[in-house]
């Protein structure tokens, strides 16, 4: 496999060792080592300071060009898929695309279309080729974002499955389903707080839905928020008063909090149940 080095790269991209270096600080850029432990780039090392040359070039500034291509690689898979990876200066943010989303690299926010994206390998290695607007990808339906997010889900992909979840609530907000596995996730991860927010925000939405009472409720309670918590499973439970888990949980609660007699009888409802 062909490799350059320093030098050659600084010679075929005018970009500064400070950018090249940030870089490769920030692990978004893995060079190898020569013999005389010198940095070795690939081909997939040059598209990707090119990008980040052309950046420059927008007059974005190196440090946030290493922030958000830091922030970009912590969410990509370590296959970092070149051809479906669109990035672009939109006035002075770094943007990101990706089948048919795009958003700030820097912070995930969605945006609306840009055109910049590495070119194909018959074009040059360091070359940077425009879309118009016409060729650019067709939006995909919120289902499709959804299938994306259960499928990366289920390979361990949880960044790649937050991002296609949160794609899909954008495409449709009206679909509870990537809402209710993205709280889940969140949970699991520990990030109760996201948790809360984005079951809060679908619920002015879709009030009537027990599902996503019960979600917010599991995540008020590992926020240690157990009277907020209890509210939640109440109110679940006067949606769907056959929702056995919202029963046990709601005893649970009621137990570690003292309150023996609503304990009991949410356990009897729920051994009732389960019958």
């Amino acid at each position: 496999m062909e490799t350059y080095s320093l030098r050659d790269i600084q010679s075929m991209l005018g970009i500064s060792k400070a950018v090249i270096g940030g870089l490769i600080d920030a692990g978004f850029v893995t060079p190898s080592r020569g013999p005389r432990r010198e940095y070795r780039f690939t081909f997939q090392d040059v598209v990707l300071l090119r990008t980040a040359h052309s950046l420059q070039s927008a007059q974005i500034a190196p440090r946030k060009i290493v922030s958000a291509l830091k922030r970009l690689r912590s969410t990509l898979p370590a296959e970092l898929p070149l051809t479906g990876l669109r990035i672009s200066a939109v006035g002075s943010e770094v943007a990101v695309r990706e089948g048919g989303a795009q958003w700030r690299a820097d912070s995930g926010q969605l945006l609306m279309d840009f055109e910049v994206k590495p070119a194909s390998p018959k074009d040059g290695a360091a070359a940077v080729s425009f879309l118009s607007r016409e060729s650019a990808a067709a939006p995909r339906s919120a289902r499709d974002w959804f299938d994306d997010g259960v499928a990366l889900e289920g390979r361990g992909d949880l960044a790649g499955a937050e991002r296609a979840y949160r794609c899909a609530i954008e495409a449709d907000p009206a679909d509870v389903d990537p809402v209710l596995n993205l709280g889940v996730m969140l949970c699991d991860a520990g990030r109760c707080k996201d948790a809360i927010g984005l079951n809060e925000q679908a619920l002015r939405h879709h009030p009537g839905e027990p599902l996503l009472h019960f979600n917010l409720a599991v995540a008020l309670e590992d926020a240690k928020r157990f009277d907020e918590a209890l509210a939640a499973y109440e109110q679940c439970l006067r949606l769907q008063r056959d929702f056995a888990d919202a029963h046990f949980n709601a005893a649970r609660l009621h137990e570690q909090l003292g309150h023996a007699t609503k304990a009991i009888r949410h356990y009897s409802e729920y051994r009732r149940l389960q019958r």
